[in-house]
């Protein structure tokens, strides 16, 4: 493996130059959704990329399976890289060609680690405590589900409930650009869903759907007076929410817009929503 001198290398990493070895098949063809969808629930698996995103899993008590580097940071990474050897988990390094070829993209940050996926905690464990909770209807594109997680995080979101529709908050893409808050941010799945809307209710939630529908109040006039709990429901990209939720729901709320805009893209939307109600 050119550029990768195994005396360079921590004791104890195992060399990989062949795409196909099957000691490291957790991490073969990422790119490929439909195969992950299937994967990693079936073996309590998901991908966690970057060092950070790494640490995070790690600080939350999640398990790791395996680990996979780049030469360059098996040799950086001794925070990771020493602990992961010391509990017996196999360290893989391997030429970022051959990574590429493997995993069928470019890893960028030089990391990335098999985790073992937790156990889903119950709805009541979630909201335990919670006064303002998001939930995602049916989001189905991974850098929306990660990129609301961040803001749920940043923005004061006790809790983040996500319908048996919604993309996989644990999926590779939805993990790092989340930059790890998948794992801060308790979550679970409401289901089924909307029946879902009545549970909140009944848990002293007033559920807010968040969409364009006659009688809808202004998000500005909601953040002037919001509820003690409060749960929000944002909708799947292009068709928003399902009229059903939405007759459900306590009340709907729409953002402000200008410039001849009806709408925005429903990550941008959760964090303005999220920031006014925080």
């Amino acid at each position: 493996m050119s550029g990768a001198a195994p005396e360079d290398l921590p004791d104890g990493v195992v060399l990989v130059d062949d795409p196909d070895d099957p000691r490291v098949r957790d991490y073969f063809r990422l790119t490929d959704v439909a195969l992950r969808r299937v994967l990693e629930p079936e073996q309590g698996l998901y991908l966690a990329e970057s060092d950070k995103v790494i640490a995070r899993a790690l600080g939350a008590g999640h398990r790791m399976r395996s680990l996979l580097l780049t030469p360059r940071w098996a040799r950086e990474l001794a925070h990771l890289v020493g602990p992961a050897l010391a509990a017996g988990t196999p360290v893989y390094v391997g030429h970022p060609r051959v990574i590429e070829e493997m995993t069928g993209f470019h890893l960028h940050r030089g990391a990335i680690a098999a985790m073992h996926r937790p156990e889903l905690p119950a709805l009541d464990e979630v909201l335990a405590g919670a006064r303002r909770v998001a939930v995602l209807e049916d989001v189905v594109d991974h850098t929306n589900v990660g990129a609301a997680f961040r803001s749920a995080a940043a923005l004061g979101v006790d809790a983040v409930l996500v319908t048996p529709r919604c993309a996989d908050p644990l999926y590779r893409r939805s993990v790092r650009v989340s930059m790890g808050t998948v794992f801060q941010v308790p979550w679970t799945r409401v289901d089924p869903w909307p029946e879902g809307v009545a549970a909140l209710q009944e848990r002293g939630f007033t559920v807010a759907a968040l969409a364009l529908a006659e009688g809808a109040v202004s998000l500005a006039d909601l953040e002037r007076d919001p509820p003690e709990r409060l749960a929000l429901v944002l909708g799947t990209e292009g068709d928003g929410l399902s009229p059903r939720t939405v007759e459900a729901a306590d009340l709907v709320v729409t953002i402000p817009m200008g410039g001849g805009v009806d709408s925005l893209n429903v990550a941008a939307a959760s964090a303005v929503a999220f920031w006014a109600l925080r």
